[in-house]
């Protein structure tokens, strides 16, 4: 059993800048592809970034090349750092672990930290 826990989350100008980060316990983490997924109020929860075991990088056009994932093994943490946010930015951030890079019932969730994107 693996358990995330997100932080870092909150309140942030347009064009600003934010890290959060994701821990988790429990689980072999090094064997674990990780991602960022998130969800606004009255979308799909959608793809931010991925991470697989070896540190290859996935990132849909909408993020890229403003959004940065990491991670730290020996630390069983992700990081997203993420530059030049837009209001469209806001809403709640997942992390997942999971062993396949598509959603599947046998993966793991945390429990989601609000990033809010205003003036």
């Amino acid at each position: 059993q693996v358990q995330l826990v997100e932080s870092g989350g909150g309140l942030v100008q347009p064009g600003g800048s934010l890290r959060i980060s994701c821990t988790a316990s429990g689980g072999i983490f090094s064997l674990y592809i990780m991602g960022w997924y998130r969800q606004a109020p009255g979308k799909k929860r959608e793809l931010v970034a991925r991470i697989t075991s070896g540190g290859s990088t996935t990132y849909p056009d909408y993020v890229k090349g403003r959004f940065t994932i990491s991670r730290d093994n020996a630390k069983k943490t992700i990081y997203l750092q993420m530059n030049n946010l837009k209001s469209e930015d806001t809403a709640v951030y997942y992390c997942k672990a999971g062993r396949s890079a598509m959603i599947t019932s046998a993966d793991y969730w945390g429990q989601g930290t609000q990033v809010t994107v205003s003036s």
